[in-house]
């Protein structure tokens, strides 16, 4: 019922915000929608956009913080991207 409440995205926002920060992820300062986390084997960061989680990273960060996060959320992974808010994203 989550999705009927008009503070829905807050309270979803507020949820991941401190799961995340729990785990060691640092809130940009500039954009509060993405955190970032530095370790000894890489790093991750990840974007929120509404419900929609950006990760990107070293791939065994990447694999890390996706189970990480299943534990929490339920989630789909949608592969690599292609566009984001209307910009085309490539991968090298």
């Amino acid at each position: 019922m989550l999705y009927e409440l008009k503070q829905s995205g807050d309270i979803w926002y507020n949820r991941l915000s401190e799961y995340l920060l729990k785990e060691g992820y640092v809130n940009n300062h500039v954009c509060l929608c993405i955190f970032i986390k530095k370790t000894t084997s890489g790093f991750i960061i990840i974007v929120v956009y509404v419900d929609d989680l950006n990760i990107t990273g070293t791939h065994k960060e990447i694999l890390k913080a996706m189970m990480y996060l299943k534990n929490e959320v339920e989630m789909k992974n949608l592969r690599e991207i292609k566009y984001c808010i209307g910009l085309r994203i490539k991968h090298l």
